[in-house]
């Protein structure tokens, strides 16, 4: 079980037709040892889609995790200073977004991938 004792928080976005392969992601995590906490951006919790219901999605996620999903930007805020997650997986994430380390940009994180400092 490499993930035993980890706090992952696992943050779905808008795009609607990954979350087929998306979600059973978080069973895996769950399986290797990780408390998941379930995140969702506005439009992903609330958005019905033809690729399924919101409340399907949030059903299903909720089921997987026994815990209510984060969906707000004020229930979202303590996740960081609070230290509530050891590592943040955001799903999908495609080229578009890139993350900053200091001097260093990583513009295409889904290829190249994104360097993160971790500090204790």
């Amino acid at each position: 079980m490499l993930l035993v004792g980890k706090k992952v928080g696992f943050a779905l976005t808008g795009s609607f037709c990954t979350f087929e392969k998306t979600i059973p992601q978080i069973s895996r995590l769950i399986e290797e040892g990780a408390e998941v906490l379930p995140i969702m951006s506005f439009n992903s919790y609330n958005i019905n889609s033809k690729f399924g219901k919101a409340e399907s999605f949030i059903n299903r996620i909720e089921d997987i995790t026994g815990k209510k999903i984060i969906h707000t930007i004020e229930d979202a805020e303590p996740i960081g200073p609070k230290r509530l997650t050891d590592v943040m997986v955001i799903a999908p994430c495609s080229r578009k977004y890139y993350c900053k380390n200091g001097k260093w940009d990583y513009r295409y994180t889904s290829s190249y991938g994104c360097k993160i400092t971790f500090k204790e």
